[in-house]
């Protein structure tokens, strides 16, 4: 396999890796440099990878992985999506913008409560938009365990938001 025919295979998917990276880690520099890990470990095993069938499957658990020993490793805490402020939609109005800032981080927050596994699948699904089947590939879980874990993640949300409503 030619380094254009990697490189393809790869670039479509890099920005999911850094997202996830991302939001594992809490530092856009260290999910840069975990995105080039996996784009490396990627290059040494490129004949067993080009065989590999759900090659974004593969580079999420491997993103995942590497993000996680670099987490214990680091001993971070993860940031909020504060980071994020500059990708919202520019053409609303500044009241607009400001109730939107504060329901992110109002949900950003909320899902920060939520045990990791439930963090990790519910940023994958909804964030990341991939399907059970990926989930599971990507954490390792069976597609029942993804759907469970998926379930009480947003009935746990769904409940505080209950709760925030009434106060």
């Amino acid at each position: 396999m030619r380094e254009e025919q990697l490189l393809n295979l790869i670039l479509p998917f890099k920005d999911k890796l850094f997202r996830f990276a991302y939001r594992i880690i809490g530092s856009s520099f260290e999910a840069e440099d975990i995105v080039q890990e996996v784009i490396i470990k990627v290059w040494k095993k490129k004949e067993q990878f080009a065989e590999i069938e759900n090659k974004e499957a593969w580079c999420m658990t491997l993103t995942r992985n590497l993000s996680i020993d670099k987490k214990r490793a680091k001993r971070m805490k993860t940031t909020g999506i504060e980071d994020f402020h500059h990708l919202q939609d520019s053409n609303d109005d500044p009241q607009m913008s400001l109730e939107r800032m504060e329901l992110v981080n109002k949900v950003r927050a909320m899902i920060d409560t939520l045990p990791e596994r439930q963090k990790m699948v519910i940023h994958l699904r909804d964030i990341e938009g991939l399907s059970y089947k990926e989930i599971s590939s990507t954490l390792d879980l069976s597609l029942d365990q993804v759907k469970v874990i998926l379930h009480r993640a947003r009935k746990s949300l769904k409940a505080k938001f209950a709760k925030t409503d009434e106060q």
